[in-house]
């Protein structure tokens, strides 16, 4: 599908941008990159959506559908611990999640597209994303607007997986990555001395309780065939040995595959945390800092995206998952409850896992990621 010296000029640009990560909504190196070839290849280019984001459109100035692809262009807080030749020159920033190939990716697609676009019809737009990485940038590219003007028929995107076979192209459909709930808990007692319990209101010991009963949501108000698990990732209380704190603090995180499965878990989260406080005479506060919906595929749209990968045979091992390959989270999430699509999975071989210090795209899989797209570009854009 694509020629040698493509492939060569795409795994440069991965390299490049790998040399040069950029935090979420600083991607303005990036941006610009992926702006001016854009305009090279003859798209219709919109910059600066969400800060740094950037949309490329080709219209066929043909009837047919409106059809989206999405790549994630920031980086991660994480001192490299690579020794390749084009490590991160940004100290204490990398690329440890290949959203740096997925960018290539998408451009490497963006030029295979354009060379067809007189046998296509309809319009593409290719969304290239800030903020993936914690910051909720597809809501806010959504809140620009991109899935408007024209309205998006459906989207497409995908995430490269360590621990599969390298250039596996794998879907699931229904729920197929976790949704992200995180909430700051602030447990107020009242302070005294630990050699008079009875005189305090004890913040940890509270804290203690909720940290014991937390588990009973995800084990008896969760249906056992839905997905969920709620962690307690931090509690900060208290300096000295004799004092009993006036507060406690803890952050508590909650991941779950489906609307029901996250109603059975945040749903009952205040009132849990209301009945412990209440029973100990602590009051508290509860800020819910940060969401992403559970990322579910629309079956049919799954459906097609692994008939056409076959046809096109864009990847010799293409395969449908009956389970969810990471309870992780994926803010593409957002897109797909505005429009129906598909976020599928290409195998990154035997690497280091996402977010590690030791963590490479795998280049060998840039023509996967890329011919899928293409694939779908041809076969929803192909004449009536």
């Amino acid at each position: 599908m694509f020629q040698e010296q493509q492939v060569q000029a795409a795994t440069a640009l991965r390299r490049d941008l790998h040399q040069h990560p950029e935090l979420k909504f600083e991607e303005q190196r990036t941006a610009a990159i992926v702006a001016d070839r854009l305009r090279e290849l003859g798209y219709r280019v919109t910059d600066s959506i969400a800060a740094t984001g950037v949309m490329g459109e080709l219209d066929t100035g043909r009837s047919g559908p409106v059809i989206a692809f999405r790549a994630d262009m920031d980086a991660l807080p994480i001192a490299e611990a690579t020794s390749h030749e084009y490590g991160s020159l940004n100290e204490g920033r990398m690329h440890a999640c290949g959203h740096d190939g997925h960018t290539a990716a998408l451009l490497l697609a963006a030029e295979g597209i354009a060379a067809q676009k007189d046998s296509l019809c309809g319009h593409l737009k290719l969304i290239f994303q800030p903020g993936e990485e914690g910051g909720n940038g597809a809501a806010r590219m959504i809140e620009e607007g991109v899935l408007d003007n024209p309205t998006v028929d459906a989207i497409f995107g995908y995430h490269n997986r360590p621990g599969f076979p390298e250039g596996q192209l794998f879907v699931k459909p229904g729920p197929a990555m976790g949704g992200n709930d995180t909430f700051r808990l602030t447990i107020r007692g009242k302070s005294g001395h630990a050699a008079m319990p009875h005189l305090a209101v004890d913040p940890i010991y509270v804290g203690a309780s909720i940290i014991q009963q937390l588990q009973g949501l995800a084990g008896r108000h969760k249906s056992p065939l839905e997905a969920g698990v709620v962690t307690v990732a931090a509690i900060h209380a208290g300096e000295a040995a004799n004092v009993i704190p006036g507060e406690a603090e803890l952050v508590i995180n909650i991941r779950s595959d489906r609307d029901s499965s996250r109603d059975a878990l945040v749903g009952n989260l205040q009132a849990l945390i209301s009945g412990i406080c209440s029973a100990h005479g602590a009051s508290f506060s509860l800020t819910h800092e940060h969401r992403i919906p559970p990322l579910v595929n629309d079956p049919s749209w799954t459906q097609k995206v692994l008939e056409t990968a076959r046809a096109h045979e864009v990847s010799d091992d293409i395969r449908q998952l009956d389970y969810m390959p990471t309870m992780g989270a994926e803010d593409f999430a957002f897109y797909l409850q505005k429009v129906p699509g598909c976020f599928f999975f290409v195998g990154n071989g035997d690497s280091a896992y996402l977010h590690s210090d030791s963590y490479d795209f795998n280049d060998r899989i840039l023509p996967v990621a890329a011919g899928a797209f293409v694939a779908l570009a041809r076969e929803l854009m192909k004449p009536a």
